[in-house]
């Protein structure tokens, strides 16, 4: 198995994969924890309706996508700072308008192509070098991004109200934050696909929280099964020559069904009682 990185096209799937997976893995956590797991779903049918329109217009469909995803995730950010729109709400709405903006535009456009199947079901296995090179800075410049406010984002995420008090920026915040997951997302379309790219956000990070550990560990954890998830998804892929996008959702998926039923088995045992008397 371990023959086929040799080839060029494997050694970039697994360099943009593996940034990708880290990128989002870490962003994804601190979107579960601010109960926004739907915004993943939201942003990529936002950014469907964006490729659809770029491949429309005969420009760059990646760059329109940029824009309209990133005029998308502010747009959410506010509804729900407004508190007229619960965020739930905020999430259906602007999911249903991206699916529908891209519908539209496909059928301007003559109906679905090889280019916008390819941006549904993603093609990671036909990543440019020169599109590696973006992904790679792109995740670099998030995970840097993450590092460098990490207490910040840790107080927004558990205490936003009291983040508010100690004089902390939180709508600033929110906006870089939200961004910057748009980013991932964006760039994570053209390896997984719009189907399945929220997947890589909350999937790992869910199986991670399974098992029960502070923080650090949780979001450690989180880019291990990614990338663990990427790296074998991509690999097994090609050995038995299926959609490289499914492959990797369902060996994420199967991380955390081994998590989950471990954890089941293990709540069933007999616990071990301590002596009467012991410490």
């Amino acid at each position: 198995m371990l023959e086929i990185l040799q080839y060029e096209f494997i050694q970039r799937a697994l360099i943009s994969g593996i940034a990708i997976s880290l990128s989002c893995s870490l962003l994804g956590l601190f979107l579960v924890l601010k109960r926004f797991s739907l915004f993943g779903d939201a942003i990529s049918h936002v950014a469907f309706g964006g490729i659809a329109l770029g491949l429309f217009l005969k420009s760059n469909p990646i760059w329109i996508s940029f824009i309209v995803s990133v005029l998308g995730g502010l747009a959410m950010v506010k509804l729900n700072s407004s508190k007229r729109v619960y965020s739930d709400s905020s999430v259906a709405v602007l999911l249903s308008f991206g699916l529908a903006v891209g519908l539209v535009f496909i059928g301007l456009s003559g109906g679905f192509s090889i280019d916008i199947t390819s941006y549904l079901f993603g093609s990671i296995l036909l990543v440019s070098h020169e599109e590696t090179l973006i992904i790679v800075f792109l995740s670099a410049v998030i995970i840097s991004f993450v590092i460098a406010f990490y207490k910040r984002l840790v107080y927004l995420v558990f205490n936003e109200e009291q983040a508010k008090i100690s004089g902390l920026n939180v709508a600033l915040l929110n906006y870089l934050f939200i961004i910057l997951a748009t980013v991932s997302i964006v760039i994570s379309i053209r390896l997984i696909g719009v189907l399945m790219v929220s997947s890589l956000l909350i999937i790992p990070n869910v199986a991670a929280l399974l098992l029960g550990y502070g923080f650090k560990k949780t979001l450690l954890l989180s880019a291990c099964f990614s990338v663990l998830s990427v790296a074998m998804g991509t690999i097994l892929s090609y050995e038995i020559n299926v959609t490289p996008s499914g492959m990797i959702v369902l060996v994420s998926t199967g991380i955390f069904f081994s998590l989950s039923a471990s954890k089941y088995v293990a709540s069933k045992l007999p616990q071990k009682q301590k002596p009467i008397g012991h410490p």
